[in-house]
């Protein structure tokens, strides 16, 4: 059977089953799917058509090896901590050019990071979380559960990338390749960041902010198309006028320009100073 029938054939009598009750084969499934992901042969999500997509039975068989198996004492380091899951290895990284740094560069098990990419310390990759080649993780970030962040993105300083484990069928966060995200960004809840996009300071991209679009003049919900400048904005609310307060209430929003020369000069600077 191929590790896509196994995953699901445990989920279906996964309700019947505690840790105590798995057998070395069923054993072996969770192990070797962990495997698969952390070498990029399955993953959460991907682009069908033009569209991001959820592998459902990648996100079941991640929820699988937290339900079936018991929480263990870890050591990292001269810490002892408790998990399900102990922290990936990482002697496969430096073979393929990537860089972690210590003191707080934490990859869970499950987590997928590519060739010639930058983790700084401290930051941390959760499981199912797919990170490109050449992708620059600095310090502070989080990087979620089945996020999938494209090659040669760079997720600022404090950056925030939510992540989507469940339902099964919900896409996770998606960061196409070549985007940059400003210092202390945040995405959630399954925003589609696109292609070649740069994204300021402080922006918080959420399904349920617009995104006002100013070169197709639209506003849009979910996603940022590729190839925008995007930046915080905030817009008036609906109880701008309430009797409780006085002055005026507003609401977060996004506004999504052309990419400029000059921003792409500054993201090319940045390059130079990696190589």
């Amino acid at each position: 059977m191929s590790l896509k029938a196994d995953v699901e054939t445990l989920w279906e009598r996964s309700d019947d089953l505690t840790p105590a009750d798995l057998t070395e084969n069923q054993q072996a499934t969770l192990d070797q799917f962990l495997e698969a992901l952390e070498a990029g042969e399955v993953r959460a999500a991907e682009k069908q058509d033009g569209t991001w997509e959820a592998n459902e039975w990648v996100k079941q068989g991640i929820l699988l090896n937290f339900t079936l198996r018991e929480t263990q004492a870890r050591e990292y380091g001269d810490v002892t901590y408790h998990d399900v899951l102990p922290l990936r290895d990482t002697a496969d990284l430096g073979d393929r050019g990537t860089r972690n740094t210590p003191d707080g560069t934490v990859l869970r098990r499950g987590a997928y990071v590519g060739s010639d990419a930058i983790m700084m310390s401290p930051s941390f990759v959760n499981v199912g979380a797919h990170v490109g080649d050449g992708t620059l993780v600095d310090s502070n970030d989080v990087v979620g559960s089945c996020a999938q962040i494209g090659d040669d993105v760079k997720l600022g300083a404090n950056t925030v990338i939510g992540g989507v484990l469940e339902p099964v069928e919900d896409a996770p966060v998606i960061v196409e390749d070549g985007v940059a995200l400003g210092a202390g960004s945040r995405v959630t809840s399954g925003f589609v960041v696109g292609e070649g996009s740069i994204v300021g300071e402080n922006t918080l991209l959420s399904p349920r902010i617009p995104v006002y679009d100013l070169v197709d003049e639209e506003i849009v919900y979910g996603h940022l198309p590729p190839e925008r400048r995007a930046f915080q904005r905030f817009v008036e609310s609906s109880v701008g006028e309430h009797d409780l307060f006085e002055g005026g209430a507003y609401k977060p929003a996004v506004v999504a320009t052309h990419v400029e020369e000059e921003t792409l000069d500054g993201a090319e600077r940045e390059d130079a100073l990696r190589e």
